[in-house]
């Protein structure tokens, strides 16, 4: 017995004209998501100590800031450059400068730096703290507006008092400071050199003399002519017009005069613990002892007394 007739396959559908175009569109469209995939960069940006991880499909560094709206100005720190090409995992690096008004010892001075801290702002600038004395802590925050800071180094002074003297190391922003880090107590009358409110630098000598003794009465008196002589001129030669001025050698004063002199004259103690009126007196009575010949008395200075 015959098999019943199979019917007809129905027709392909999908087989129609339009079907390569379709084909090659999708690929077109699969090829670009593939590209732009493949522009795009993952990349991370640090504004002063702040990072951001961001994707972009910036060429150039600069490209990535402005899409990432950050400002670059004078001053600032950045890295890589600008004009370098952003690459895919690229750290990008900015710190914005912030004005620091910096007084050394003294001196002040304006900068700009791009560290956060001050102690990366001393570095910047090449200073080192190394015992000193700063305004603030090394860890303190340098704000964008900038701050001010006062530093004092550590230096090497010389105190005398008390008939001792000893070198010592300060950041004291003043002779009085320094006294007081030394625990000397001053008493009425005493006279310090240099000035109490005077800054002390390094290599200073400070010196405290205690009040003199009442003065002796100028039993002698002192010729006319002797005291018309130039004595002020003498004494800036010998002494810069210093009444504390004590020489290596043994001499003292503003006219520097040895001890044996000075008693041979009626003077008391040491020149320098005694005024400029009282050593002008004594000094004279010395010049009128030796008879005006002050060639052996100041060898250096003496032809002075006569400008």
């Amino acid at each position: 017995m015959r098999g019943k007739r199979r019917a007809p396959r129905p027709g392909i559908q999908w087989r129609s004209p339009w079907t390569p175009v379709v084909g090659v569109a999708a690929a077109l469209v699969v090829a670009g998501l593939v590209t732009v995939s493949h522009l795009a960069k993952d990349v991370r940006i640090v504004v002063d100590g702040h990072a951001v991880a961001i994707r972009s499909f910036a060429g150039s560094v600069h490209e990535l800031l402005d899409e990432a709206d950050v400002d670059v100005g004078f001053g600032d720190y950045l890295f890589p450059g600008g004009q370098e090409d952003l690459a895919d995992g690229e750290q990008v690096v900015v710190r914005h400068a912030r004005p620091i008004t910096l007084t050394v010892d003294g001196h002040t001075t304006r900068h700009l730096v791009t560290a956060g801290n001050v102690g990366d702002a001393l570095a910047e600038l090449h200073l080192t703290q190394a015992g000193g004395r700063i305004s603030a802590p090394p860890s303190g925050a340098v704000p964008l507006q900038g701050m001010a800071l006062t530093m004092f180094t550590r230096r090497r002074v010389y105190v005398q008092a008390g008939g001792a003297g000893t070198w010592t190391r300060t950041t004291g922003a003043s002779v009085r400071e320094v006294l007081r880090q030394q625990r000397i107590r001053l008493q009425a009358g005493d006279r310090v050199d240099p000035p109490l409110d005077s800054f002390p630098p390094d290599g200073t000598v400070i010196r405290v003399v205690p009040a003199g003794p009442v003065l002796p009465p100028h039993t002698v008196p002192v010729l006319a002519a002797v005291a018309r002589l130039n004595w002020a001129a003498l004494a800036a030669c010998e002494s810069h017009g210093n009444p504390l001025s004590v020489s290596a050698t043994g001499y003292y004063g503003m006219y520097r005069v040895s001890l044996p002199m000075w008693r041979a004259v009626g003077g008391q103690g040491t020149p320098d613990q005694w005024p400029a009126e009282e050593q002008t007196y004594r000094a004279q009575l010395l010049y009128q002892r030796i008879g005006g010949r002050w060639q052996a008395q100041w060898p250096n200075c003496g032809a002075d007394l006569f400008g």
